[in-house]
C-alpha cells in the first residue's frame, strides 16, 4: 500500500449513465456526478426506451448543465447494448459506467484519476461500494492506495473465485476500455467480471482503499428481477472463466493460465458444495436451487472435488449415513469462513 498523492492535472472523465425505468433515481445519480471536484466531466445518459418518463427527467437534467447529454435508444436494447452505446460516445481520458440507481461517493473521481495519473500502467481502479437504499451513510476519506501487477491480481482473483469488484466503484482508463470494446453481450450476467479480468490482462490494477461509490438495493434492480439465483451466478462465472482463460480469450496466453482456470473452477466448485450441504441440512433450497443441483455443478466443473472432506460429508448425508461434520459445527465454519473472507476483501480488496 502507498499513501495517496494529490491530483495535479484536470482530466476529463466521461460518465455513462444507462437508464431503464429508473427516472425517479436519475437526479440523485447525476447530482453525485456533477458534484465531483477536481475533474472535468462529460455525462452521457442513455435511456433504453423507458416507459416511466425517464426521458423527460434526463432531458431536464441535460437542459440544466451543458456537460450532460442524452441518447435514447430507438428500441429497448437491454443493458449490455445500452452500456456499449454510451461507451462508444465517450471522449474523456477516463470512463465510469454508473447505473441510474447508483451513486458516486464525494471526491471519488479525483481520487481514482490521481492514482492513474501517478501510475500510467494502471488501467482500472476500484475501491469499496457499500449498499444503500435511500440515502448513503457518510464515509471516511481513503488513506491508502494499492497497486497490483495485472497478472498478480488475476492470480489472486482466480484463487478466490468470485467477483471482488462492483461496477459503480470502477474508473477505467478510456484507452483500455476502447481496446476491450466494452461489455461482452455473451455474458449478460457477468460481463463486468469479464471486463475486469480482461483489463488485468493488459494493464495493472489499482485500488483506492475507501468508499468510491454506493450500490442501491431495491426490489426492481436487475440482479433481482432478471439474474437472481446463487447457482445462476456460479454457472455464469464458470463459463466466463473458461472463455477468458482458454480458446480465444485474452487470458489464454498469460503465464499460468491453465493453473488460474483450475483455481477459479475449484473455488467455485467448493462454494457450490457448501451450498449443497447447507441445502441438505435445511432440507430446502439455497439461493433458489436444491442440494443436488449444486452437487452436479461442482462435480461437472471440478471432478477432484470428490477428494475433499466437505464432499465426503455431503455424500454421507445424501445416503442417510452419519455426517463427518456435525450440523452446528458446519454452520459455524461456514459463517466464520465468509466473515474472514469479507474482512480480507474489505481491507485489502481481494
Amino acid at each position: 500500500m502507498t499513501l495517496p498523492k494529490p491530483l495535479r492535472s484536470r482530466p476529463l472523465v466521461s460518465v455513462v449513465v444507462p437508464c431503464y425505468n429508473y427516472g425517479h433515481y436519475l437526479p440523485q445519480a447525476v447530482d453525485s456526478i456533477l458534484s465531483q471536484q477536481g475533474v472535468d466531466l462529460e455525462v452521457i445518459i442513455v435511456d433504453d426506451q423507458s416507459t416511466d418518463g425517464s426521458e423527460l427527467v434526463a432531458a431536464e437534467l441535460a437542459a440544466g448543465n451543458p456537460c450532460v447529454r442524452v441518447i435514447r435508444n430507438e428500441v429497448n436494447k437491454r443493458h449490455i447494448a445500452t452500456y456499449n452505446t454510451g461507451l462508444a460516445e465517450i471522449t474523456g481520458d477516463y470512463v465510469v459506467l454508473l447505473s441510474a440507481d447508483d451513486m458516486l461517493a464525494e471526491g471519488a473521481l479525483a481520487r481514482a484519476t490521481a492514482l492513474m495519473e501517478q501510475y500510467p500502467s494502471v488501467g482500472l481502479v476500484y475501491g469499496y461500494c457499500p449498499d444503500f437504499t435511500d440515502v448513503p451513510e457518510p464515509s471516511n476519506p481513503a488513506r491508502t492506495w494499492s497497486v497490483w501487477n495485472g497478472i498478480d491480481w488475476l492470480r489472486a482473483v482466480a484463487h478466490r473465485g468470485d467477483n471482488v469488484v462492483i461496477n459503480p466503484e470502477v474508473v477505467m482508463r478510456a484507452s483500455v476500455m476502447k481496446d476491450l470494446v466494452g461489455y461482452d453481450p455473451a455474458f449478460p450476467h457477468a460481463a463486468d467480471l469479464l471486463l475486469w479480468l480482461q483489463s488485468a490482462a493488459i494493464s495493472d490494477i489499482g485500488r483506492v482503499n475507501g468508499v468510491q461509490a454506493y450500490y442501491r438495493t431495491h426490489a426492481k434492480q436487475m440482479h433481482v428481477t432478471d439474474y437472481a439465483g446463487t447457482l445462476t451466478d456460479m454457472r455464469e462465472r464458470a463459463a466466463l472463466y473458461r472463455a477468458f482463460f482458454t480458446d480465444e480469450g485474452r487470458g489464454a496466453q498469460l503465464p499460468g493460465a491453465h493453473r488460474m482456470l483450475r483455481n477459479a473452477l475449484r473455488a467455485t466448485a467448493k462454494e457450490a458444495v457448501w451450498c449443497a450441504v447447507l441445502a441438505r441440512i435445511a432440507d430446502d433450497t439455497v439461493g433458489g436451487s436444491d442440494s443436488d443441483a449444486f452437487r452436479e455443478f461442482a462435480l461437472a466443473n471440478y471432478p477432484k472435488i470428490r477428494q475433499t472432506i466437505l464432499w465426503r460429508d455431503l455424500e454421507r448425508r445424501r445416503t442417510g449415513r452419519t455426517p463427518i461434520i456435525p450440523d452446528r459445527q458446519l454452520r459455524f465454519a461456514y459463517r466464520a469462513k465468509w466473515a474472514v473472507k469479507w474482512r480480507i476483501w474489505r481491507r485489502w480488496g481481494l
